[in-house]
């Protein structure tokens, strides 16, 4: 339920597997959807995995920027670039991370759908209604006509999925949720070499940040996010902090005053998931921002929800293959996505509160810039987690600082 990338990774690797699949959307793609179209490598890894061809297919439309990087900019704007690859060697159509509109990304995984016979797509179709029967659940839609009777019910409908909040119990708790703005803007000078992505620690805004994410045709995604307890208590308007950030700071002043902003502000928010949290139940499993899987250092989504959808697939699997759907059975679902994400969400949250402190964050950067070995390390870091669990451990930048 929910054809975003957490619904459509699901029905995928079900199809794969063999397992029939209802799919179904209240959008008729191709549609908008407000993210800041980050797509981390987890996602092409996955698809590879699945078929290489859908990858190749992916590469052949040409509606991402490939990304080779992140650039930091601390609050006392010292600009630190960390390659998400040691050493790298940039060649054609092997990037570690991509940046494309949701609208485009979208529509391709939904034409994937379309292309696998043993997924049935309902697009434009509300659930209005779900009751809890023996055999699973019954989906309603308007007037009360049955939709489906499934014996399991893989929720991916996003942030506002009444089903999390309402049936399973995931209430919203602002210090694990972050609201965000995204624009989207032409001609912004001085983008990075290579595609890196951009997040600015602002003084001004900490412990939120800025961020510019390159787009094809010269385009950005542009954006701004805190933490929701944080934008509670200060009463912030994130919408006319994103425009007032762009017109007040130095650097991005110069940067935007040729700029041109492309349709609205628009506003989103973002269940992180840095809290633990029940994501199954007797015959259901929560994927993506339905269950509160969005990192909480870079509000990335789309890799977890890819994640977790091949994860609820492969425990659907186990299901059937076991005639179990109790929730005790399903507690394996989360074992497993804690085991693969849950670190690492957790890690992202304590790096989040880390860098809030703009002195830290300036300590920091002082430390790193001009230090290729440093560089060399966090670059690392991209992809080996074990290495990314010592940037919270004090004597690791100790010993930085001893070796500068």
């Amino acid at each position: 339920m929910g054809a975003g990338p957490g619904g459509a990774a699901a029905a995928l690797k079900l199809s794969y597997l063999g397992i029939p699949s209802v799919l179904i959307d209240k959008a008729t793609f191709p549609r908008d959807k407000v993210c800041g179209d980050a797509i981390s490598g987890k996602v092409t890894t996955l698809l590879n995995r699945l078929d290489p061809d859908i990858l190749e297919r992916f590469n052949q439309r040409s509606i991402q920027t490939d990304v080779w990087g992140i650039r930091f900019v601390a609050p006392n704007r010292k600009e630190l670039d960390i390659p998400f690859q040691p050493n790298y060697v940039r060649e054609e159509r092997t990037a570690p991370g991509y940046v494309a509109r949701r609208f485009d990304f979208d529509n391709f995984l939904v034409d994937e759908v379309r292309r696998r016979e043993n997924i049935q797509f309902f697009e434009g179709v509300a659930v209005e209604a779900y009751e809890r029967t023996d055999r699973g659940w019954l989906i309603s839609g308007a007037g009360g006509s049955v939709l489906v009777d499934a014996r399991m019910l893989i929720v991916a409908d996003g942030a506002h999925s009444v089903f999390s909040r309402k049936i399973a119990g995931l209430e919203k708790d602002l210090r694990h949720h972050a609201g965000a703005v995204r624009a989207y803007f032409s001609n912004v000078d001085g983008l990075a070499k290579d595609n890196f992505i951009e997040l600015h620690f602002i003084h001004a805004i900490a412990p939120g940040y800025f961020w510019i994410f390159p787009l094809p045709g010269g385009r950005a995604n542009v954006g701004l996010g805190m933490r929701s307890d944080i934008l509670s208590r200060r009463k912030i308007n994130l919408r006319k902090t994103l425009l007032e950030v762009i017109e007040e700071h130095p650097v991005l002043r110069e940067r935007f005053k040729n700029a041109r902003l492309d349709g609205e502000v628009k506003g989103y928010g973002l269940p992180l998931g840095s809290k633990r949290r029940a994501i199954s139940g007797s015959h259901y499993m929560l994927v993506g921002d339905a269950g509160h899987l969005v990192d909480p250092l870079t509000g990335e989504g789309i890799g977890n929800a890819f994640y977790s959808g091949f994860i609820a697939a492969e425990q659907l699997q186990q299901c059937l293959a076991a005639n179990d759907f109790s929730a005790a059975f399903l507690k394996a679902y989360n074992q497993r996505v804690s085991r693969v994400l849950g670190s690492e969400m957790r890690l992202s949250y304590r790096l989040q509160k880390m860098l809030a402190y703009p002195r830290l964050a300036n300590l920091l950067a002082n430390i790193i810039a001009g230090n290729q070995r440093v560089v060399a390390v966090l670059s690392g870091m991209y992809n080996d987690f074990s290495l990314r669990e010592q940037l919270v451990k004090p004597w690791f930048w100790l010993k930085m600082l001893r070796r500068r």
